[in-house]
């Protein structure tokens, strides 16, 4: 693999036999982590078997992250102990973890951009030459002996922010294996990949386990955990509620992690599209730093119809998101919504139009945390019926967001409840109650369920649903494939500013990775 290449080849698993590594049996017992008040982890047990794939199932916010921060030596536990191989360990850092035997792919990778791959795996855990000069030729013999052993083309020599996000990956794991690692942690590891970078990194996963190595994967994807989980264990807000086999249906293991049953269907029948009612053409955004993060792309969107935006995150979604919301100052070309030109229009304008907006951070640009419900229930919002004559019209406010809780579900003591102390599911419930009550002619939604139970995936996914069928246009914009897949009824694939392509909302879902990775629709084998 050269830094220029933009596919990372699939993985050749390494194969048991006599050179399969010594495995390193985990287990944590009783492991108890507070946060002042909350219990993060409470009496948490689990047992990793030697060259075991043991998946940690749960929800965001579950406890599933800080219960591996515990074991890497980031957290203390208050309560319990970490044993490996039968031996009790004690970790002040991460630094005594490694020694141990442990690594941690994270999320968000702890990679260097502009250093090399070399400079990558040694930093950290430098070795010199006579004279103290940086021992780089063994770093690079170093990478090249765990990439040929898993079969990864890897060039040491290649900058990290030119290789792909999969690549990138393989970097973080070949780092933890140099460092001895017989227990690797992978901490919602296909965050960032398109579904075949997916597909490889299951492989790479079968691969270390076929060589001996623990791994613990930490998901909240049914789909992934059926597929690579030799055991699962269910975490839900921060107490281990069950264990399944990979053999559990998806509806099985939703169950455990909500403590109901949800439906993990999407009710949806045929869109009945009307006219475009939303005309994107030739729309360009320069962000701060004078680079072209969307390039001449063009699309509509009809009334009664869902538009999904797909793509790798960072791909130029969010930057054209807020420019249809008037939040990029930076903008050529043109956004029409029915026949009116919005381009140059400040947010309030755009919202005054008839746009509905859900944005992909809810905590940061969509609620006021120290506000209650129904001050957030009325942002941006201050003429009648709410304010009459410079006054607010506090009766008025109060039987406005007491019919939104009971339509929307909002699980809150009332509506004086500050917003900053609700779930993230109740929290986004209140941003949408508040867009969907206005007289809506668009509505845009950013990363709708992020960090959402899958209850609540299931109300908000309802609402979408049921704000198209009202005839609206609707764009929703998200980087899980299986909410778009699930929600679209046309599907519009964003790669590096530009749109690859759109597609059919039935479109296969390996079509639609081929696609994030720049692959256009007619060589991707999609029918547009």
């Amino acid at each position: 693999m050269t830094g220029g290449s933009a596919h990372a080849g699939p993985p050749v698993p390494f194969p048991a036999g006599p050179d399969r590594l010594d495995g390193m049996k985990l287990e944590l017992r009783g492991i108890t982590k507070r946060f002042g008040s909350l219990v993060a982890n409470d009496h948490i047990d689990l047992t990793v078997e030697a060259g075991e794939i043991h998946c940690l199932l749960g929800e965001n916010g579950a406890g599933k992250s800080t219960l591996m921060n515990v074991l890497y030596g980031l957290y203390q536990a208050d309560e319990g102990e970490i044993l490996l191989d039968g031996a009790v360990q004690r970790f002040a850092g991460p630094g005594d973890a490694m020694n141990a035997g442990i690594g941690m792919v994270h999320q968000h990778f702890m990679l260097i951009p502009v250093f090399t791959v070399a400079e990558n795996v040694m930093l950290g855990h430098e070795q010199t030459k006579l004279g103290g000069r940086l021992d780089l030729d063994g770093a690079r013999a170093k990478v090249r002996e765990i990439a040929a052993r898993f079969g990864f083309d890897i060039d040491p020599d290649a900058l990290v922010e030119d290789l792909p996000v999969g690549v990138q990956q393989r970097v973080e794991i070949i780092k933890a294996l140099s460092r001895d690692a017989k227990v690797l942690v992978f901490d919602e590891p296909t965050a960032v990949l398109t579904p075949q970078e997916t597909d490889e990194l299951m492989e790479i996963m079968r691969g270390l386990k076929a060589s001996g190595t623990s791994i613990v994967f930490i998901t909240h994807k049914l789909r992934e955990v059926r597929e690579v989980a030799d055991r699962i264990t269910v975490i839900r807000l921060g107490k281990v509620v069950g264990e399944a086999e990979p053999t559990a249906t998806n509806a099985e293991l939703a169950s455990l992690m909500v403590g109901r049953s949800v439906d993990l269907t999407v009710d949806k029948g045929p869109a009945k599209p009307g006219e475009a009612a939303l005309v994107v053409e030739h729309l360009r955004v320069l962000d701060p730093r004078n680079q072209l993060v969307v390039n001449d792309v063009s699309f509509e969107v009809r009334a009664g119809e869902i538009l999904a935006i797909a793509g790798v995150q960072g791909n130029g979604q969010t930057e054209l998101t807020e420019a249809l919301l008037g939040l990029q100052p930076r903008v050529t070309g043109d956004i029409r919504l029915d026949g009116r030109s919005l381009v140059g229009l400040s947010p309030r304008r755009m919202l005054d139009a008839g746009i509905g907006f859900v944005p992909e951070d809810r905590k940061e640009d969509g609620l006021v945390a120290e506000f209650t419900i129904a001050e957030n229930l009325m942002l941006d919002r201050e003429d009648e019926p709410f304010v009459k004559y410079g006054t607010l019209q506090l009766n008025t406010l109060a039987e406005f967001a007491e019919e939104k809780v009971r339509e929307f579900d909002i699980r809150a003591q009332g509506i004086g409840t500050h917003v900053g102390r609700l779930s993230g599911g109740n929290q986004q419930k209140v941003v949408l109650a508040r867009e969907l009550s206005r007289e809506l002619r668009l509505f845009v939604a950013a990363q709708p369920t992020r960090g959402l139970d899958v209850g609540s995936i299931e109300f908000v996914h309802t609402r979408i649903v049921q704000t198209r069928d009202a005839g609206i246009p609707v764009i929703v914009v998200s980087t899980e494939l299986d909410e778009v897949v699930a929600l679209a009824d046309r599907i519009a694939v964003m790669y590096r500013g530009t749109i690859v392509g759109i597609v059919p909302g039935d479109t296969p879902r390996d079509v639609l990775g081929l696609m994030m990775a720049g692959e256009h629709p007619s060589t991707a084998g999609a029918t547009a």
